[in-house]
């Protein structure tokens, strides 16, 4: 995941979030005031562009976002609160450089399967045919694992957790990424993209595949 797209104008970014708040509310990803998505405004020095906190996602307004610093901090002194969430954003802009947008998003079906394989610590998807709507898989016959974290109000505590996962997982591959999410136990999903674009598709795959493996749980179960 080496390679970077310009980032988009802070005007588009803010009508894209609008109108993605507005598509993961209505699939049921993003109810009541969760969920938080960002994208990249500046990698020099890093500045992310995410929404402020408590607000619901169908009906984000313009004013609704807020431009942070790498550590999670207001960049302008504008006095608006971002989700205490934020520091997550800005580690994965940090971890990955070619990450331009990161969504998170509150399911049904991965705050079950979150809560359910955390003692595993990841969620195992085998064999899927959308699993090649992620970014460099190529063919169905394939594993993802995507990791699963135990929640937690300790921002900084879980973003040393997930640095410490990353550092350990094998980035050499430039268009197979080892994974590209992680869930939250009982919580929700975080991935990312180059771009919107790719970032929105991340979640599309992935809520479906989280749907698909838990149906299928259940069908094994009553069999």
């Amino acid at each position: 995941m080496n390679e970077t797209i310009a980032a988009p104008s802070e005007p588009d970014a803010v009508d894209r979030l609008r109108a993605i708040g507005r598509e993961f509310h209505g699939r049921g990803w993003s109810l009541g005031t969760s969920s938080n998505y960002s994208v990249v405004a500046s990698r020099e020095p890093l500045e992310l562009l995410i929404t402020v906190s408590g607000k619901d996602k169908s009906a984000l307004g313009r004013d609704d976002f807020v431009r942070v610093d790498a550590t999670g901090r207001p960049v302008d002194g504008c006095g608006k609160k971002s989700s205490a969430e934020t520091l997550l954003h800005c580690l994965l802009a940090e971890l990955i450089p070619s990450v331009g947008a990161v969504l998170h998003t509150h399911s049904v079906w991965s705050t079950i399967l979150s809560g359910a394989d955390l003692e595993r610590g990841s969620l195992r998807i085998e064999g899927y045919e959308m699993l090649k709507g992620l970014a460099g898989i190529a063919t169905h016959d394939t594993i993802e694992e995507v990791p699963i974290f135990a929640n937690s109000q300790d921002m900084a505590s879980l973003a040393e957790e997930i640095r410490t996962r990353f550092a350990a997982a094998d980035w050499s591959n430039p268009t197979r990424p080892p994974f590209h999410g992680f869930l939250l136990a009982r919580h929700g999903l975080y991935t990312w993209g180059r771009d919107l674009d790719e970032a929105r598709r991340h979640i599309e795959i992935h809520e479906f595949l989280f749907e698909v493996v838990a149906r299928s749980r259940m069908l094994t179960a009553a069999t």
